[in-house]
């Protein structure tokens, strides 16, 4: 006799549990067993909990196991209930342990085929049954995963009104679930209790702005507070901060830029000159032209404004980054003066702070929303409709698209939908912000997805102290050879690359719905060889890992203090010098409910799951499902 033992795991989400009687048979290339009734001593199958060990006995070996039939039927005056397994695992009488993924409710009493889950392409499958199995699978597939225009001209999106319409296998975890609205009912709670959120009124001091801040700190946060107005903090976040992706080296000042010698000559060391430090390249730029010509919101009734600045950085004998020039709108003109380190103190800290509030506008729409959280969703949509669970590039890729889908539902009901947060606080919430993402697709290219790329293209290789480009280099060399690795296992020639249907499909689904069939983007249409797949299946897993980490992690780091990130702002850039004041600076920030709000919203986006999964850790998933040669 040849005995099989089997254990079967409930998702840990809500209301999977069932209390149905669950059977099972096991089909192998050389039979199949009966249809097995796993009785439960509990009862049922639990939420979030594996099953005792249990028997089932064949005549002789079952040989390969091939797939596995599940169902579940209700007790007598019982109703049909809805379960969601995870996975079933079986150990042969050989001693090898195979894995049949699930991850989906069963709601009926139907026979349900799931395949064992060692990684597999298509031209891999030899067994009838596996075959169609897996055509089964990808029909369903298609038919749940469809393609929506969320706006025109935004790259696609998962058709789903609102989370409860989601897939379950792709839903947050009930822990998840459970703590991002607790998060959120926090953060807004306890500002809402102090009679803040609502206020529509301006800022009396910077001390009233503390007693708003103190709800929530951090270390780095604090540290924003006491440094915010130094021109070494202003400049260290350009390379290390929430938006890192704007700075390049500047060799030649753009024509719109007119910043001559005599003006910067003050803030440069020794006897030193402006066109020996373009030359040496120690000069640096930051151009908000995606903000140019941009109508900006109205909150409570009230005009705000936003600029688009030009800013030129320079990096010292003692390897600070430091602004020396401002320019707040495009065009040069006489009511666009060029603002200096040498102004006035509230005439350069204003200026500072039309930038910083500028850039907030870019970081979230362009840097963070747009190359992390929309094309995360391109990529698992697409991974979605064209992979099969047993292809090893869904096995590869499936773990790092968890709750991209939700996450970016609730983005668009609650965040940048005509009530959400932005587009109510913000001062590109409106026409604004649909402009910004529309320019901002419009000059997405491939190579600024691919760092090492990026970071040539804008100079900055040798910048001291760029920590951002220091720890991404080294990890996405790490995410290279991991994924050269698994695709050359799988993948012996360009030929196979070729071949393999599945994978074009997924390419072709990725440049026509993500990018918008625009060959200037330069992203792929399709692969022709092994190192083209490793290469954009890096771009995959960094954007959505360490890219989305570092562009979201510290919103309320540099954010929280909002001095330092105006969410928006009240009054119109300076057109001459020598007026502003400390006055002059509090009407100009946001009122005391909207900065309520934006800091409500970026402590929630900001604040950690308990089930989140770090990198390494999904190291020993892929040890798992691909096997131990991937420990890499």
């Amino acid at each position: 006799m040849a005995k099989y033992k089997v254990t079967v795991y409930t998702h840990n989400i809500a209301t999977a549990t069932t209390m149905n009687n669950v059977f099972i048979k096991l089909v192998g290339e050389k039979g199949e067993s009966k249809r097995t009734w796993l009785t439960s001593l509990k009862g049922g199958f639990y939420q979030g909990t594996a099953s005792r060990e249990f028997d089932v006995v064949c005549p002789s070996s079952l040989g390969t196991l091939v797939l596995i039939e599940l169902d579940k039927q209700p007790l007598p005056l019982f109703p049909q209930d809805a379960w969601f397994p995870s996975k079933v695992v079986v150990t042969t009488p050989e001693g090898d342990t195979c894995q049949f993924p699930i991850y989906r409710w069963i709601m009926d009493k139907e026979v349900h085929l799931f395949r064992e889950g060692t990684a597999k392409r298509l031209c891999d499958e030899t067994n009838h049954l596996a075959r169609y199995s897996r055509e089964k699978e990808m029909k369903t597939r298609t038919e749940l995963y469809c393609w929506d225009t969320y706006k025109e001209g935004f790259p696609g999106s998962m058709k789903a009104d609102n989370p409860l319409d989601l897939p379950s296998e792709i839903q947050f975890s009930f822990t998840k679930a459970t703590q991002f609205l607790f998060t959120a009912a926090t953060g807004i709670t306890e500002l809402k209790l102090k009679g803040y959120s609502d206020s529509k009124k301006s800022w009396k001091n910077i001390d009233e702005i503390s007693k708003v801040f103190c709800c929530n700190r951090t270390v780095i946060s604090d540290y924003a507070q006491e440094h915010w107005k130094e021109d070494e903090f202003f400049g260290y976040q350009y390379l290390n901060g929430c938006n890192p992706m704007l700075i390049r080296r500047c060799s030649e000042l753009p024509a719109n830029f007119p910043v001559t010698g005599d003006m910067v000559k003050p803030s440069l060391r020794g006897s030193s000159s402006l066109l020996k430090e373009l030359q040496s390249g120690n000069i640096f730029l930051l151009d908000y032209k995606n903000l140019d010509g941009l109508k900006a919101n109205v909150i409570n009734r009230k005009k705000q404004y936003m600029a688009a600045p030009l800013v030129l950085l320079y990096r010292t004998p003692d390897d600070k980054l430091v602004p020396i020039a401002i320019q707040l709108k495009q065009k040069p003109a006489k009511d666009n003066p060029i603002f200096l380190p040498t102004d006035s103190e509230y005439d350069w800290l204003l200026a500072k702070i039309f930038v910083r509030s500028a850039d907030f506008q870019e970081h979230q729409l362009n840097v963070h929303l747009l190359r992390t959280h929309l094309l995360a969703e391109v990529f698992a949509v697409a991974l979605l409709r064209n992979m099969p669970m047993v292809h090893p590039l869904y096995k590869l890729l499936i773990p790092h698209t968890r709750y991209t889908l939700q996450i970016n539902l609730l983005a668009r009901a609650f965040l940048i939908a005509d009530e959400g947060v932005f587009t109510q606080f913000a001062a590109s919430g409106g026409e604004g912000m649909i402009e910004i993402l529309r320019r901002s697709v419009a000059s997405l290219t491939y190579s600024s997805l691919c760092m090492p790329e990026d970071i040539t293209a804008r100079g900055l290789e040798s910048v001291p102290n760029n920590y951002y480009r220091d720890d991404g280099l080294k990890l996405w060399d790490i995410i290279h050879r991991f994924v050269e690795g698994v695709i050359g296992f799988y993948y012996k020639s360009d030929s196979e690359v070729r071949e393999d249907q599945e994978l074009q499909n997924w390419i072709k689904d990725i440049f026509d719905h993500g990018f918008l069939a625009q060959e200037c983007t330069g992203i792929p249409q399709s692969f022709s060889t092994v190192p083209e797949v490793v290469k954009f299946v890096t771009v995959v897993i960094f954007t959505c890992s360490g890219q989305h980490s570092a562009v979201n992690s510290g919103q309320y780091d540099y954010g929280g203090w909002m001095p330092n990130t105006p969410i928006s702002l009240q009054q119109p850039p300076p057109t001459t010098k020598g007026q502003s004041t400390e006055s002059t600076m509090l009407k100009t920030f946001p009122d005391v409910g909207t900065t309520a709000q934006g800091m409500s919203t970026m402590w929630l986006l900001s604040k950690q799951s308990t089930d989140f999964v770090s990198l390494p850790s999904f190291m020993n998933y892929y040890q798992y499902h691909l096997g131990p040669k991937y420990y890499i």
